[in-house]
């Protein structure tokens, strides 16, 4: 009887003999310099110009960003790329040369019986120059009176002597002379002005006194009690009546002006934060705003008509012909 094979076992005696002729030949993968000279030449790898800046030479310029590109890390929102230049490149306003000679002295937009009167420092030298009240442009003054109701809007500089027939508010300044910064103002100047200042109040009777700075308010306390304002003595705000300015001994019905401190509007004095500053002469206006009504609607019945707007324009509190400007 014959043997058959399966077809795995023919499939396995198809197989060649191995042999190590199959194995890897190194010798054949080994560089040799014959083959350096036969290759193609190759392009240089091309590097990040920013890889350049860490491994170039002492010797070879850095990289630098393109001028018309700014930085994506100073770009505003709100502003457009060309806007936007380098904190180290923006022009900053030059001081004001000081004139030679005599400066001009700020006139006084005062009234009797107005229903405020602020008191402010000194002129400085933009607003010595222009003639109006708080005329330099970082002056948070007029903005501060429009958002605490003081005013029914945003005055300009230029309007500072129509404010008693307006609205009836007061301007002046304890000390005349002007000046750069209020650090050129000695205490004896500032004390002087104290006694001026009284006087002023007493011939003008106005209803509240506005005293517009931490300073000046130091100098009257320190012409009044002879010797200055202890740090838990002082606050902004309502001050006791026993400090109300311009009385009279025997002066019938009016007994003295009424004192409210209020900080410096000045953009040199940074001590207090915008909102706290509002928050201040929020309190004055809620005053005045109530007051204004009240003159309103007193002339109103004496009249015998209705009292006009809130604070309107033109209101009439005080006669034109009434209004003084002191030089």
């Amino acid at each position: 009887m014959s043997e058959t094979s399966s077809p795995q076992e023919e499939a396995t005696d198809n197989l060649p003999t191995p042999t190590f002729a199959g194995r890897l030949k190194l010798s054949e993968f080994i560089f040799t310099p014959e083959q350096k000279k036969s290759m193609p030449l190759q392009q240089p790898l091309r590097k990040s110009p920013r890889l350049l800046t860490s491994t170039s030479s002492s010797s070879t310029p850095l990289l630098q960003p393109s001028p018309s590109i700014p930085s994506p890390l100073k770009r505003s929102p709100s502003e457009p790329p060309s806007s936007i230049s380098s904190p180290s490149k923006r022009k900053r306003p030059k001081p004001l040369p000081t004139p030679p000679g005599p400066l001009p002295l700020l006139p006084d937009a005062i009234a009797p019986n107005l229903i405020l009167l602020f008191v402010g420092l000194n002129p400085g030298l933009l607003t010595s120059s222009t003639g109006h009240a708080y005329a330099h442009p970082t002056n948070l003054f007029w903005r501060l009176l429009h958002s605490s109701g003081i005013t029914p809007r945003l005055c300009a500089p230029q309007e500072d002597r129509l404010l008693p027939s307006l609205f009836s508010l007061g301007l002046t300044n304890i000390v005349p002379r002007p000046t750069r910064n209020g650090a050129e103002l000695s205490k004896k100047e500032m004390d002087a002005g104290v006694v001026v200042l009284e006087e002023k109040i007493r011939e003008f009777k106005p209803e509240v006194v506005c005293i517009v700075g931490k300073s000046i308010w130091e100098s009257v306390w320190r012409v009044r009690h002879g010797r200055g304002i202890k740090k838990e003595e002082f606050r902004y705000g309502w001050q006791e009546r026993g400090e109300d300015m311009g009385k009279v001994e025997g002066g019938g019905e009016w007994n003295g002006a009424r004192v409210f401190v209020a900080c410096s509007t000045s953009g040199l004095a940074a001590t207090l934060k915008p909102r706290e500053k509002e928050e201040i002469f929020g309190e004055l206006g809620e005053w005045v705003v109530k007051r204004r009504r009240e003159r309103e609607e007193e002339k109103g019945v004496g009249n015998g008509t209705d009292g006009g707007e809130d604070g309107g324009e033109g209101i009439g509190l005080v006669d034109d012909a009434e209004v003084k400007q002191e030089s």
